[in-house]
């Protein structure tokens, strides 16, 4: 057990707030922008890809945290150049230009997410590490505050305008200073040779012998191509559904998120690792059963419902998932690990989730005499929530209970 100091636990909750702040300022607005510069078709597709992209690099940044240099540097590096990268995105429209360093930047942010996961659980009781994480999500609600502080300054389009880029500039920045407080966190394993192997942290795969883990890890990519229709889609579904607010509407996710983060360390510590991410998949069930009856019912109360049950599947699935990754890796290989975690779920199921998804809408979309489009969504959330039903019943089957259960 780590005993954290009340300075200690502050930090990394301040560390998770601004890693979330300086992201969700400008990438939540991000389609809007594209849009209002001209950037459409396969580049926007391009762009908005970024993100899962960029999550692909986590192995990578891992290594060097685990290999080579302290965990908080490249943290504060990885920031910096984010920051540099984001103040260029806000003065050039050119969409060659806006992609290239949208691409970099996000290979330099993306892998932020597992590293201030393997920070906050080398200097915290990895069963409190929800409730760190839970700043992280104050900070992507927060972060809807700037575009009502820019009225008071004359600024009549925030979202959907530069400045968003130039506040995560500035924010990242000031993340990158915070970053040299953090408690020293050096490399585990430290070694002088510099190998490829090491480098793209490949030693992490060696999890994969461990059957249990493995099987773990496929049925969490699995969930993940149905996630994908609420997170890359859900604006299109509530756009079609006649929502006016959709940001605003989708913000209950998080707020829920918030909540269910603060009892998620609870839950996992009375029931254990494997009935929490049960719970968490089960949730996502509950999701599309939810959209599902409320399309067939017409009924947007549904629709609430189900977004509000992204605080079980966040804090339980995809929290639930790094506590579990974080106990099965070897002490040397503890970034690797949460590294690969997320350039297998927000990476490259990310990618194929997006694929499937659309092409799931698409053929399940028609156009009617007068041109609108039509919707098919009862059948699309059916598809979804069988195969999610199926994941969850490999996973219960299949899918053992780890002998030693976390303990506060």
């Amino acid at each position: 057990m780590n005993n954290t100091s009340l300075k200690t636990h502050a930090a990394l909750a301040v560390m998770m707030f601004m890693q979330y702040l300086l992201v969700a300022v400008w990438w939540v607005p991000m389609a809007a922008y594209l849009t209002n510069t001209g950037i459409e078709g396969g580049m926007k597709a391009l762009i908005l890809s970024s993100m899962a992209i960029g999550s692909m690099a986590s192995p990578i940044i891992g290594a060097l945290a685990d290999k080579y240099f302290s965990a908080q540097k490249v943290l504060a590096v990885s920031n910096l150049l984010t920051a540099l990268l984001l103040a260029g995105t806000g003065f050039i429209q050119n969409p060659i230009a806006v992609f290239i360093l949208i691409f970099v930047a996000m290979i330099c942010y993306m892998p932020t997410w597992s590293l201030t996961g393997s920070i906050a659980m080398t200097h915290a009781n990895p069963e409190l590490f929800p409730r760190i994480r839970m700043f992280g999500s104050i900070g992507w609600v927060v972060s809807g505050l700037f575009s009502l502080l820019a009225v008071p300054f004359g600024v009549k389009i925030f979202d959907g305008g530069n400045l968003p880029f130039l506040c995560g500039s500035v924010l990242a920045l000031i993340a990158a200073a915070l970053n040299f407080t953090l408690p020293d966190t050096p490399p585990a394993e430290k070694t002088s040779k510099i190998s490829l192997r090491k480098l793209l942290g490949l030693d992490a795969l060696s999890l994969f012998r461990d059957k249990n883990y493995l099987l773990f890890m496929a049925c969490s990519f699995a969930a993940v191509l149905p996630f994908t229709l609420y997170f890359s889609f859900c604006s299109e579904f509530l756009q079609d559904r006649q929502f006016k607010y959709i940001t605003v509407t989708m913000n209950w996710g998080q707020l829920a998120e918030l909540i269910f983060l603060f009892f998620t360390t609870t839950i996992m510590t009375k029931l254990g690792i494997k009935k929490a991410i049960v719970i968490g998949i089960a949730a996502m069930v509950a999701r599309y059963l939810a959209f599902y009856w409320g399309v067939l019912t017409d009924v947007n109360a549904w629709y609430i419902i189900g977004i509000l049950f992204h605080g079980l599947i966040f804090g339980l699935f995809f929290v639930g998932g790094q506590v579990y990754t974080d106990k099965k890796a070897p002490k040397a290989l503890r970034a690797q690990a949460q590294g690969m975690l997320s350039f297998i779920l927000w990476g490259i199921a990310l990618i194929c989730g997006n694929f499937i998804s659309g092409k799931l809408i698409m053929v399940n979309t028609t156009v009617d005499a007068a041109g609108t489009t039509v919707y098919n969504w009862a059948t699309i959330y059916a598809v979804t929530t069988i195969f999610t039903v199926i994941v969850l019943l490999l996973f219960i089957l299949f899918f053992k209970q780890e002998k030693e259960e976390p303990k506060l």
